[in-house]
């Protein structure tokens, strides 16, 4: 069950037999969520956090108005909501963007692990400082990257970061996004997402049909996206 999460964590430092051990104990509940299902209720007090093993989700908050920012995408081998764990009460929902299958980690059972597992501890306290360096990037993008290179460079940092728990195909992977959910990321119209990715797809850097997206000149994608992958913190290093 917890071998994505093992590959998470062994691309930024190794994994004791212990700590294995101890992930297994901890990790032991499934579940699985259909495409638009809440795996977290916004405002819920969650006893347990939730490890992606296979599906794509999203963190989001609602407007007023109705309308929907999405500030995050999981992927497998992501704790969706480790920060759950000391912040108790969620100001943002989760939902299945896919079919998701999920495993439960019980906040008791953490905070023994934080107790008795420094290393341990400071691997999945590595995971929840990658999700706000993830989350300055996209602030950035936001903020001061043009809606083209924004779309790039989301695609470049999905690319990385699935194919660091082996959920690549060469230069493929499954992208089960709406271009409504893209813009609920993007944080533009329907209309301007539509015609940006079709200005990139004429580009010739990468194509999407069918929900799986090819990437077809991956350093014109990382040109125009900028791309650096250094926040995502892939060395692995004593921790």
């Amino acid at each position: 069950m917890i071998d994505v999460l093992l590959l998470n964590l062994r691309s930024r430092d190794t994994v004791s037999a212990a700590e294995i051990a101890r992930l297994q104990e901890v990790i032991v509940k499934e579940r699985t969520f259909s495409v638009g299902e809440d795996i977290v209720v916004e405002g819920s007090r969650p006893g347990y956090s939730t490890l992606m093993l296979e599906g794509l989700s999203a963190r989001y908050k609602h407007m007023a108005d109705g309308s929907r920012q999405i500030t995050s995408l999981q992927v497998p081998g992501d704790f969706v909501d480790l920060h759950a764990f000391l912040l108790r009460k969620l100001d943002h929902g989760i939902v299945a963007l896919s079919p998701c299958r999920v495993a439960f980690a019980d906040h008791s059972d953490l905070r023994k692990t934080t107790e008795t597992m420094p290393h341990l501890t400071r691997l999945l306290w590595l995971n929840t400082l990658i999700d706000a360096a993830i989350n300055r990037e996209w602030i950035s993008s936001m903020g001061r990257r043009s809606k083209r290179a924004h779309i790039a460079h989301l695609i470049c940092e999905l690319y990385v970061r699935l194919k660091t728990v082996d959920r690549v195909d060469v230069w493929s992977f499954q992208l089960p996004l709406t271009q409504s959910e893209l813009a609920d990321v993007i944080g533009i119209s329907l209309v301007h997402v539509n015609k940006t990715l079709q200005a990139l797809k004429r580009e010739n850097v990468f194509s999407w049909e069918n929900k799986t997206l090819t990437i077809i000149d991956w350093e014109r994608l990382k040109a125009i996206a900028e791309f650096d992958d250094t926040y995502l913190s892939l060395s692995v290093e004593p921790r």
